[in-house]
């Protein structure tokens, strides 16, 4: 007996929670099963839960008593425990929610060999912001938008699939004050080698980062990339006595962590969550010429111009006032990039900005980033897990790892 396999394609303006809720609850009608079928549910949702009942009643669900905690894994690690709990529980329906974010191109691949082996028992509905992702057993193909259930013929799906273009019909605005750096040279490390409780982590990495270039730093789950850009941009003790100079200071040489700040523009998705209060879109634009999580001073004219430019270049200009908590995901993450660069640092480091976005938003930050490069002398950094398409990276890092510590090789 055949099993139908669905995908519901969403953007970043549904919420899976409830898309899921309504799945369990039989309310699409062109997707169902029997009635009385056991349903579960694969989400980054789902993994929470059991990290709180973990951490609160230190009930394990996903773990074995005595092994390492949940929280502490990784995020492939994760997965991996939770599918196996599910394929234990003699399941009819699996629903799926973004299975391959925040995973490497390997832990993908053997996830979803994982999931092409379950497809064979049990019915399997995918749920991806990336028409891109859709397991290669699916049958049926859906989008949803504006709280609506849309089937699609297989030829419109692949149209999807084939990816998502946008681009901006200007330029990034000019710095409001050029930040003056003369060397050609920001960062440059000559056979960094780091360990943490004598476990290997980096092994000889050599890398020069100079003006204007636009870089890609990849490598799996654990290779080492964060731990390298915390030597770069933060105060980390392991880059101390060794060859890393960050914009012309030796490492650990008393360099000043606020002129770091200034010459460093950074992004990652968690900060997002530290913008919690009422914010509007103006004022969280103007504190990235501070660096502060907020404004405490009232913004000058000029400020507010060049904030005005930045919001016109996005197509937020309308909604200057509104508050940042109340924006989509997609507008939010676009908005973080823009603040980042918005005084037009020396260097900028985008870490995994796209992950989490439907294929629409992505393709918007990513012509923004490639315009970072292009009307600037910004140094770019791209950290990816995911080959996102046009994106224009003139050179790449790959982190590999081996048992004494993660090599680099470099392509150009």
């Amino acid at each position: 007996m055949s099993i139908d396999h669905s995908l519901i394609l969403v953007d970043n303006q549904s919420t899976t929670k409830t898309i899921t809720t309504n799945l369990k609850l039989g309310r699409f009608i062109t997707i169902s099963w029997p009635k009385d079928s056991r349903i579960g549910e694969f989400s980054n949702q789902e993994i929470e839960k059991y990290i709180d009942l973990e951490c609160r009643l230190d009930q394990r669900v996903l773990t074995a008593p005595g092994s390492q905690l949940l929280k502490t894994k990784s995020s492939g690690e994760r997965k991996k425990a939770l599918l196996g709990y599910l394929s234990k529980l003699s399941l009819d329906v699996l629903v799926v929610v973004d299975p391959f974010d925040s995973l490497d191109i390997a832990t993908q691949e053997a996830l979803k060999n994982q999931f092409i082996e379950l497809s064979k028992q049990i019915q399997i509905v995918q749920i991806s912001n990336r028409a891109g992702d859709a397991f290669p057993f699916i049958q049926k193909f859906f989008s949803y938008h504006n709280e609506s259930l849309q089937e699609l013929t297989r030829a419109e799906f692949k149209r999807k699939a084939e990816g998502t273009s946008f681009v901006f019909s200007k330029n990034i605005p000019t710095p409001l004050a050029p930040i003056h750096y003369s060397s050609e040279v920001l960062v440059s490390c000559k056979n960094l080698s780091v360990k943490y409780h004598n476990k290997p982590v980096l092994n000889g990495i050599n890398w020069t980062i100079r003006k204007g270039e636009f870089w890609q730093l990849s490598g799996p789950n654990g290779s080492g990339k964060s731990t390298l850009l915390n030597l770069i941009s933060g105060d980390n003790p392991k880059g101390y006595g060794q060859d890393l100079k960050v914009f012309g200071h030796q490492k650990g040489s008393g360099e000043s962590v606020w002129q770091l700040k200034e010459w460093i523009g950074y992004f990652s998705p968690s900060m997002v969550d530290q913008f919690k209060g009422y914010h509007t879109l103006e004022n969280m634009l103007i504190s990235g010429l501070h660096d502060s999580v907020g404004l405490y001073n009232l913004p000058t004219v000029t400020e507010k111009r060049k904030a005005t430019e930045w919001l016109e270049l996005l197509g937020l200009a309308p909604k200057k006032r509104m508050y940042f908590k109340d924006m989509s995901l997609g507008n939010k993450r676009l908005l973080m990039s823009a603040r980042a660069m918005i005084k037009h640092p020396p260097l900028l480091i985008l870490d995994e900005p796209t992950v989490g976005l439907d294929d629409a938003s992505a393709a918007i930050l990513v012509d923004l980033i490639n315009r970072f490069s292009q009307n600037s002398e910004t140094a770019v950094v791209y950290v990816t897990h995911r080959k996102e398409m046009g994106l224009k990276p003139k050179k790449h890092l790959e982190l590999t790892p081996s048992f004494k510590g993660s090599n680099g090789i470099i392509y150009e």
